[in-house]
């Protein structure tokens, strides 16, 4: 896997939460649910403070790795945590060196075609946060473009 390697500054997200696991299908399921609700619930023109209407996909609270429970949050990223609306949640994604990968093709199946790919490898991660930015070159669910950056030690 040859992918860039970038240090970025903290990222603070207003969004919804699932706890999940990637046990059994069921992250696949929660996400789905979890995308669905925020989409659907046109939560994003709730969000204060939005930078932009990228959405981010945040994978953290690991219990350990991929293999145990952690937490997803999907929002958009904000200039403040400080106007968290009630039934939203306000999230920090510290400030730290990640390895950005690419999807291309159809949602959701190449987002988790990447993860799998990640999976399977020897990256050494730090599973504090990871996530997924759903820009304008995702709009097309058939011919979409999303950026994966996990983080590295």
């Amino acid at each position: 896997m040859k992918n860039e390697i970038v240090e970025l500054e903290e990222v603070c997200v207003i969004g919804i939460s699932v706890r999940t696991t990637n046990q059994e299908g069921k992250s696949q399921r929660d996400i789905g649910e979890l995308f669905g609700a925020f989409t659907g619930g046109n939560l994003i023109e709730r969000i204060p403070n939005k930078i932009n209407n990228d959405i981010y996909c945040i994978y953290t609270e690991y219990e350990s790795d991929f293999n145990a429970p952690y937490t997803t949050v999907i929002g958009c990223k904000v200039t403040t945590l400080n106007d968290v609306p009630t039934g939203l949640i306000g999230l920090t994604i510290p400030a730290t060196k990640y390895q950005v990968f690419k999807s291309t093709g159809r949602l959701p199946e190449c987002v988790g075609e990447t993860w799998f790919e990640i999976w399977q490898s020897d990256i050494n991660r730090q599973y504090v946060a990871d996530f997924d930015v759903y820009g304008e070159k995702a709009q097309n669910p058939n011919d979409a473009e999303v950026e994966t950056f996990v983080s590295i030690k």
